[in-house]
């Protein structure tokens, strides 16, 4: 029987995987083989074309890659994904009958791009897999959906794979998790997959962050899987083996969406009820605030002072994070915090008549 696509996308736990780069036929049938085996994979990736950062860089078998993979989907019955940057790449992917296409980073990143290969996509019935943008972008992200939608593609999942920063890091690239939170705000209809390969780029880490996305209600995952990664042709450090990829997969915790339990549901309830009497607290306290805030603009304007007091600005940070220390929040929410209501409070000065 086929696999409705469409429904394999929206599936609670899902695992799509397979080796970075399509490498040579044996090594993508082994590959295959394996993650099939091991009954846990849904879909099978594989990178068909690389955009490499620098020239002379393996970049990708090309396209008789994909008569490769069609014949891996017959025998395994596998499903098949492959990245795509250009309407040529839509064009041949669907020509060998691939089941899902994902427009990657380096080109959700530009809309001339993906306005390219939605262009190419209509009249389709095409599932498209989104990465967000190589920079922290969170309309640019939003900007790929609208286009594939205006086009007629109505299957589409979006991947975190991370966000280019500069400077060292624990991260290739760094997860900022409140832009795919944000966006599955947006889009709560939307599946959200997390790419921790990417996110790692290094194999120890990779459960870290799988959990995370996890714990958060994300769909499922992308991850790299090669049957021995050591002589892959591209990014050998963050792929993992088949029993490596197994052993990941047992080792997370797996969450439900909810619970129908009536005690769930209950103590659930009576702690958002708390929550939200605590927050209409907060809101009126700090429009009590912003009065005040407006109070002193007017006597600075009164007598021809100038709003920003960079020295009492100063005081009243640290002040603050010292008392947070005591009350267990973390320095950095409550550095953000601060800063937000600083920038209202200047705000509200500024425009005082």
């Amino acid at each position: 029987m086929k696999t409705d696509i469409k429904e394999l996308i929206k599936k609670q736990n899902l695992v799509i995987a397979g080796p970075c780069s399509v490498e040579t036929n044996g090594q993508l049938l082994r590959t295959a083989f394996e993650l099939k085996e091991t009954g846990k994979v849904d879909i099978l990736r594989a990178g068909i074309w690389k955009p490499r950062t620098n020239p002379g860089h393996f970049e990708g078998i090309g396209t008789k890659g994909l008569a490769w993979l069609l014949d891996v989907k017959k025998q395994t019955g596998l499903p098949t994904a492959v990245e795509v940057a250009t309407a040529k790449h839509v064009e041949d992917a669907l020509s060998f009958e691939t089941d899902v296409l994902w427009i990657g980073a380096r080109t959700s990143v530009n809309p001339f791009s993906v306005q390219e290969i939605a262009e190419a996509l209509k009249g389709t019935d095409t599932t498209v897999l989104i990465k967000n943008p190589v920079n922290a972008d969170l309309k640019l992200w939003i900007g790929a959906i609208e286009r594939l939608q205006k086009v007629g593609i109505n299957s589409i999942g979006l991947i975190h794979r991370g966000f280019t920063s500069y400077g060292s890091s624990e991260y290739r690239n760094e997860p900022i998790w409140q832009i795919p939170i944000e966006m599955k705000r947006l889009f709560p209809d939307i599946p959200l997959i997390c790419d921790p390969s990417h996110i790692c780029g290094k194999r120890d880490t990779l459960l870290s962050v799988a959990q995370k996305s996890i714990d958060l209600a994300y769909n499922g995952l992308m991850i790299e899987s090669h049957y021995d990664p050591s002589i892959a042709l591209t990014d050998k450090e963050q792929q993992v083996s088949t029993i490596e990829l197994v052993n990941l997969l047992n080792s997370i915790k797996w969450k439900n969406s909810s619970s129908n339990e009536d005690n769930f549901k209950l103590n659930l309830e009576k702690l958002r009820l708390e929550i939200d009497t605590i927050d209409q607290k907060i809101l009126s306290l700090l429009s009590d605030r912003m009065k005040i805030a407006k109070n002193i603009g007017e006597i600075k304007k009164q007598n021809n002072v100038t709003v920003l007091q960079s020295n009492r600005w100063n005081d009243i940070l640290e002040s603050t994070i010292n008392k947070a220390k005591n009350l267990n929040l973390n320095d950095e929410f409550v550095k953000s915090y601060m800063e937000a209501i600083h920038i209202e409070s200047i705000r509200i000065q500024n425009v005082v008549e």
